[in-house]
């Protein structure tokens, strides 16, 4: 039986306020006013005074390209905010460094509805009322394709010192050019007169307010598509989208909803469109990555090379984090990789894997299909199994037909929010 994983939103300083709870909250915050690093507990109105300041404070960052050592490359650069804060262009992967010209290795997902996401944990169990508590969902969390950062300001510091995006050379480099920049004044401001004398304290500092900003609702999580408002009675779907939405939760069907939730929580909160689960589904390699130019190089996802703590781990190889498919349709580039380029593409490869494997992966000097050709045989028993692929094998018949195909991608389209839909679907 599929078990549907809930995951709880869980924004205690929000929820807190709006009962009317005095709240405290971590030392990474600080004090509003005093301006400190590391401040004691916050009464409720500092913490907001607070999160309303490095909000604003995130947002500056967030477009200042001063903060790459190229100085050509923002946060938005990659994480478009026209494009659901994720990649405007198509190519696979972005290209960085201190001249633009490092690819990056996997591609760029979109910072919307992630504020969600539980912190990173090896074994997760749904709560009593949200499912069965006594199941082992398995990997479940944290942030990036591999789930190696449990929280936004965690994230903020990878791209800032990755030699292939932001590249600055340690966190020094970072404090240096936020000491120069047009709101040096404010972040002494935030963080103390001294901040800037304590490199790594200034570079914890602008990670904590770039997490701050993509904490930001208004930007982040609107739950603002034409889905949340026919859930909210508002608004209608077509017949299309209608069935679209049956096929991707039926689970002998298409089966998209046992890890893309697409349902009400039981607690009234919006679907995420993820489970935020890791699981192996073993895309086909795409050549048109750099790094893939070498035949003994393998992304693989959950044990390496990115991640570093798991490399042991073999049952573990192929996993990646599973995305929201909120504003999915604006993407011109998908999985880990971005091997394809249209989200029928997408849709396609689950339906036919396994089906009809020929039309997705190379084949070889005899003419056999190369099938999994980005995953070794040893790591094959880590791939799902189910609905879909369900044990198919090739001249099978696929689950889904060409037009539930285009159903469900008709049903995909509901879910792009509202400040979006000027931009071009694909």
């Amino acid at each position: 039986m599929i078990k549907k994983r809930r995951k709880a939103l869980v924004i205690a300083a929000v929820a807190a306020s709006a009962f009317g709870l005095a709240i405290t909250v971590p030392a990474t915050i600080v004090r509003a006013g005093a301006g400190s690093v590391h401040p004691g507990p916050l009464s409720r109105a500092d913490a907001f005074a607070r999160a309303q300041a490095l909000t604003a404070l995130g947002r500056k960052m967030f477009f200042d390209p001063a903060l790459s050592a190229s100085g050509r490359q923002a946060c938005s650069s990659c994480h478009d905010p026209r494009h659901a804060f994720g990649p405007a262009s198509a190519a696979p992967v972005e290209m960085g460094g201190p001249d633009l010209d490092q690819p990056g290795v996997r591609a760029v997902p979109s910072l919307r509805y992630l504020q969600a996401a539980p912190a990173f944990t090896e074994h997760f169990y749904d709560s009593d009322d949200e499912g069965d508590e006594s199941v082992d969902n398995g990997p479940t969390g944290g942030l990036t394709w591999d789930g190696r950062a449990d929280h936004g300001k965690e994230q903020a510091k990878i791209p800032l010192l990755s030699p292939f995006e932001m590249a600055n050379k340690d966190a020094g480099a970072v404090a240096t050019a936020l000491q120069k920049s047009a709101y040096a004044d404010d972040f002494k401001s935030a963080f103390g007169d001294d901040v800037f004398d304590h490199p790594g304290d200034a570079f914890d500092a602008a990670a904590e307010a770039l997490g701050t900003f993509e904490q930001s609702a208004a930007d982040f999580y609107p739950y603002s598509s034409r889905y949340d408002a026919f859930l909210a009675g508002k608004a209608t779907l077509t017949a299309q989208e209608l069935h679209g939405r049956a096929l991707f939760e039926d689970e002998k069907k298409g089966n998209c909803a046992s890890c893309h939730l697409s349902e009400p929580a039981n607690d009234g909160e919006p679907p995420q469109f993820t489970d935020f689960g890791l699981i192996a589904i073993a895309v086909p390699r795409n050549g048109a990555i750099p790094a893939n130019a070498d035949p003994t190089y393998l992304d693989l996802g959950l044990c390496g090379p990115l991640r570093t703590d798991f490399k042991s781990r073999t049952d573990y190889c192929g996993l990646f984090k599973t995305p929201t498919l909120r504003n999915v349709a604006l993407r011109k580039s998908f999985f880990h990789n971005g091997k394809f380029h249209t989200l029928r593409d997408a849709v396609a490869f689950y339906a036919s894997r396994d089906t009809d494997p020929g039309h997705w992966y190379p084949r070889n000097a005899d003419g056999t299909i190369r099938k999994y050709d980005d995953l070794p045989k040893a790591y094959w028993p880590n791939l799902n199994q189910d609905p879909p692929f369900d044990g198919k094998k090739a001249g099978d018949r696929p689950a889904l037909s060409d037009t539930e195909i285009d159903d469900i991608v008709a049903f995909l389209g509901t879910l792009t929010d509202v400040d979006q839909q000027a931009v071009p679907a694909n």
